[in-house]
């Protein structure tokens, strides 16, 4: 090793906290954040079977589109809906505009469990949010945004 990168190395030794990585922190928040979604919402449903469901609410849509809403690559999307679809939540249709398309819809007891799940869900997120003042909620989601 050069002294140019022995002198790099040494630097970030003496700096670099573990405890202080953006990284770190954000897996600690979304472990904190997993338990009270677990607790919440309740063990027979994921976080991305919740955010599938919960965009559903607003109409059937494709399965890539659905992936692309709320986050997920195309094999984990259709992992989400086969197991909802095993449950009676979800359900596939042809897309009339495009028969080759299958369209992705909530059924009647798909909404019923969003509907009873909606106030946890809030909840959820007051929890989540509650050591920050509404200033810095508002702050801390708006800047998170910007780090998609």
């Amino acid at each position: 090793m050069n002294s140019l990168v022995a002198e790099d190395v040494e630097r970030h030794r003496a700096t670099y906290r573990l405890e202080d990585q953006i990284g770190f922190i954000l897996r600690q928040v979304g472990q904190r954040h997993a338990a009270l979604f677990a607790a919440g919402i309740g063990s027979d449903l994921t976080p991305t079977q919740w955010a599938a469901l919960s965009r559903l609410r607003d109409g059937p849509v494709s399965q890539n589109l659905l992936g692309r809403q709320t986050a997920m690559d195309a094999a984990t999307v259709k992992g989400v809906i086969d197991r909802l679809t095993r449950r009676g939540l979800t359900e596939t249709r042809p897309d009339p505009e495009d028969g080759r398309r299958l369209l992705v819809a909530i059924t009647a007891d798909g909404q019923r469990l969003v509907d009873g799940s909606l106030p946890n869900a809030v909840r959820i997120t007051e929890d989540t949010l509650a050591p920050l003042s509404d200033r810095e909620r508002k702050l801390l989601i708006d800047l998170l945004r910007r780090l998609r």
